[in-house]
């Protein structure tokens, strides 16, 4: 199962989108009995390739973040010693 397909959440993957969206609609047979299937696998690797790139990309910034705020209690420890 793919998360939500909504193309300003995934702008790498809109034109895989809409192969897949093409394909359910241009018939039942081929939706509900696997002509779809590579398209649908080509989606989801797409989206996993996305999704690895936001994972990094998070865990970056929340390196830094936290990188500042162990300065910021080097800075209140060292105040308090200074009282």
């Amino acid at each position: 199962m793919h998360p939500n397909l909504a193309y300003h959440e995934h702008p790498s993957c809109v034109d895989i989108i809409r192969r897949l969206e093409e394909c359910h609609q241009s018939g039942f047979f081929k939706k509900y009995f696997g002509g779809c299937n590579g398209i649908k696998l080509e989606l989801n690797e797409c989206l996993t390739a996305e999704y690895q790139i936001k994972r990094l990309k998070n865990a970056e910034e929340a390196k830094k973040r936290r990188q500042r705020v162990e300065a910021m209690w080097k800075e209140i420890d060292e105040m308090k010693k200074n009282l």
